[in-house]
């Protein structure tokens, strides 16, 4: 698996995701619910990856990501590696709490920080920390033991 083609320029983890065809199993209870609350059939949940989908999003109201065209029009791998970095296609909203969506800018941050090889290499505990963590003011998110 090449994890860092399956990195979106949005700083998502594609190959860390539920729907990445890697990882589903499509005739479990999550993909039949995520695919009625899509409206597809379940055996076109799969997703290859941004880059291999060249972003069209199931989970976008149009199946066109903004981002995606946006950092292909500025010629950048990465988000982070904009002038404009970060801009409101990253903003955090109280919605995208229950989706990936909030962690982009962290990711992007990190990527730039330590690398992408690095990041690569605790973006699992990134989302752990995400979806498990319990949020502690002046701490983050906290896993408990």
């Amino acid at each position: 698996m090449d994890k860092q083609r399956l990195t979106a320029p949005c700083g998502l983890d594609c190959f860390n995701c539920p729907t990445y065809e890697g990882n589903i199993d499509i005739t479990g209870e999550w993909a039949v619910q995520t695919a009625e609350f899509l409206k597809i059939p379940v055996d076109e949940l799969p997703c290859k990856g941004c880059r291999d989908e060249k972003g069209h999003c199931k989970f976008a109201p149009n199946k066109e990501c903004a981002t995606w065209e946006c950092v292909q029009e500025k010629g950048v791998s990465f988000c982070h590696e904009c002038v404009y970095f970060p801009c409101e296609l990253l903003m955090p909203t109280k919605q995208g709490a229950n989706y990936p969506h909030n962690m982009k800018v962290y990711n992007l941050s990190r990527m730039k920080l330590i690398g992408l090889d690095k990041w690569i290499e605790e973006s699992s505990c990134i989302r752990e920390r995400y979806y498990n963590g319990t949020f502690l003011v002046g701490q983050g998110p906290v896993l408990k033991e």
